[in-house]
C-alpha cells in the first residue's frame, strides 16, 4: 500500500491499517463506524512545518478547514494563530484558549452582532470585505472606546486553475474588493478615515486546493504593487494550496516552496499565510464498515452527509480495505453512502478485493478537511467522531453526535 497520501504514523501490519500504532479494528470496536481518525502527529508535523517555512512572518491556521477546541490547544501550544469567519468559529477559538490576539476574523457578511462580540473580546484583526462592513465595524469600534486592527480584503483578478465553487480571487467574486476596478483603493480612504479603525494590514486569497504556484505569484505581485501605493507594510496573501487526494497524483508544492515564490515578489513587507486542508487534510482518515455488496455497488455506514465533497465539487478520493489482507483478485467497485440519494457516492471506479464482505472496514485518506466541518444531518444521521490517535492511544476530541442530539432542536 503506498503511503504517500496517508498520515505519516500509518502502518499496514498483517494486512491491518494502524495510526498512531492503534490498529483499525480496536478503533472500530471502541468508536463504531463511521469515524474519522485524526493523527496528532501528521497533523502537528504539518503545522510545523509552515512555522519553520515562514519564520519572520505568521501562519494563521484556516479554521474552517477542520476545528474543535483540541485542535485550537495544539495550535496555541506550536505557535500558530487562527482564521475564523463566523461567530461559531469564533466561540471554539474562545473556548479552546486562543488569546484573542491571535486571531483573525473573515466573512463576507459578518453580522453587526458577530462584530460586536469580536471587537468586545480584543480580537486581533477583522478582515474587512465591503463598505458597509467598514461602517458596522466603524460605528462599533467607537461605540465601545477601541481603536480596531482591520486588513482590506483585495480581490486581485487572479484565476488559479481550480473548482469554480472554490476560486475566490477573480474579478467576479462575492469576496473583496475589486483591485482593478478601483474599489480597493476606495476602502483604504474609507479605512484611514475612520478614527475608531487601524489600517493593519492588506488581505487576498485566491481560492482553495491550489497545486500550481504561478497563480500564488502572480497574486503577490499584484498585492505587493497595490501595497507599496498604499504605504501598507503587511500582507496576508491567504491559503489554497492543495493537497493530493489519490494515488499518482503529483505531489504538491511544500509551504517551503510555496513561500519562495511569495517572498520573491514581496520583498520588505511581512507576510502571513493561511493553511488549512494542507495541515488538516492528510492527517485524517475516515473509517467506514461496509453494509452490502450488490454487484459493483459496495454501501458504507456513512456517506454525503460526512463527506459531501464527491456530490459537490466531484472530488476523487479513494479507499482501502482496513481491516485484513486479502490476496483474492481485484475487482472494480463504486463506493456508496447509505443516504437515499443516488449521487451519495464516494468513490467511483475503485479497485479492492473481490472477496470483500459485509462487516469488512474501508478507510478513505485525506479526510480531514472540509469533511467534518461541511458534514450534515442529510436523512437524519448523526455526525461521526473525530478520535485522535497518538503514541499507541486514542481519544475522542469531537464525540459522536445521537439521535437525542437531533431531537433536542426540535420544540
Amino acid at each position: 500500500m503506498s503511503l504517500d497520501i496517508w498520515p505519516q504514523t500509518t502502518a499496514w501490519t498483517g494486512g491491518q491499517l494502524h495510526l498512531g500504532g492503534v490498529g483499525a479494528v480496536e478503533l472500530a470496536e471502541v468508536y463504531g463506524t463511521p469515524a474519522y481518525l485524526l493523527d496528532e502527529a501528521d497533523f502537528r508535523a504539518r503545522a510545523q512545518a509552515w512555522l519553520d517555512a515562514l519564520p519572520d512572518g505568521d501562519v494563521h491556521y484556516g479554521g474552517k478547514a477542520f476545528l474543535c477546541p483540541e485542535v485550537v490547544r495544539w495550535l496555541d501550544e506550536l505557535g500558530l494563530s487562527l482564521d475564523v469567519c463566523t461567530g461559531g468559529e469564533m466561540t471554539v477559538a474562545r473556548a479552546g484558549g486562543m488569546p484573542p490576539e491571535r486571531v483573525v476574523f473573515h466573512g463576507n457578511n459578518k453580522s453587526p452582532a458577530e462584530l460586536r462580540r469580536a471587537v468586545e473580546w480584543g480580537i486581533g484583526c477583522v478582515v474587512v470585505d465591503s463598505f458597509t462592513e467598514i461602517d458596522r465595524l466603524a460605528a462599533v469600534a467607537a461605540e465601545l472606546g477601541v481603536r480596531q486592527r482591520v486588513m482590506i480584503r483585495v480581490t486581485p483578478g487572479v484565476d488559479p486553475r481550480t473548482h469554480a465553487a472554490i476560486a475566490t480571487g477573480g474579478e467576479d467574486s462575492k469576496f473583496g474588493f475589486s483591485l482593478a476596478a478601483g474599489l480597493a483603493d476606495r476602502a483604504v480612504a474609507r479605512v484611514a478615515a475612520e478614527p475608531s479603525l487601524e489600517l493593519y494590514g492588506l488581505h487576498s486569497h485566491i481560492g482553495s486546493q491550489i497545486v500550481e504556484l504561478e497563480a500564488f505569484g502572480l497574486a503577490a505581485a499584484r498585492m505587493a504593487e497595490f501595497a507599496a501605493s498604499t504605504g501598507v507594510t503587511r500582507l496576508d496573501l491567504g491559503g489554497g494550496l492543495g493537497v493530493a487526494y489519490t494515488p499518482g497524483e503529483p505531489a504538491p508544492p511544500t509551504p517551503a516552496e510555496l513561500l519562495a515564490v511569495l517572498r520573491k515578489e514581496t520583498e520588505g513587507l511581512r507576510l502571513a499565510v493561511e493553511p488549512g486542508r494542507s495541515i488538516a487534510g492528510p492527517s485524517t482518515v475516515a473509517l467506514y464498515e461496509v453494509g452490502t455488496v450488490k454487484g459493483r455497488y459496495v454501501s458504507v455506514d456513512g456517506g454525503m452527509s460526512d463527506n459531501p465533497r464527491p456530490g459537490m465539487y466531484g472530488a476523487a478520493y479513494t479507499a482501502a480495505l482496513a481491516n485484513r489482507r486479502s490476496d483474492a483478485p481485484l475487482s472494480e467497485v463504486t463506493v456508496v453512502g447509505k443516504h437515499c440519494e443516488s449521487g451519495d457516492v464516494l468513490v467511483r471506479d475503485l479497485p479492492l478485493p473481490s472477496d470483500l464482505r459485509p462487516g469488512d472496514l474501508l478507510a478513505v485518506p485525506v479526510s480531514g478537511a472540509y469533511q467534518r466541518s461541511m458534514a450534515g444531518n442529510y436523512n437524519h444521521v448523526p455526525r461521526p467522531p473525530v478520535v485522535a490517535v497518538a503514541d499507541g492511544s486514542a481519544r475522542v476530541i469531537v464525540r459522536r453526535e445521537s439521535e437525542e442530539d437531533l431531537l433536542r432542536l426540535y420544540p
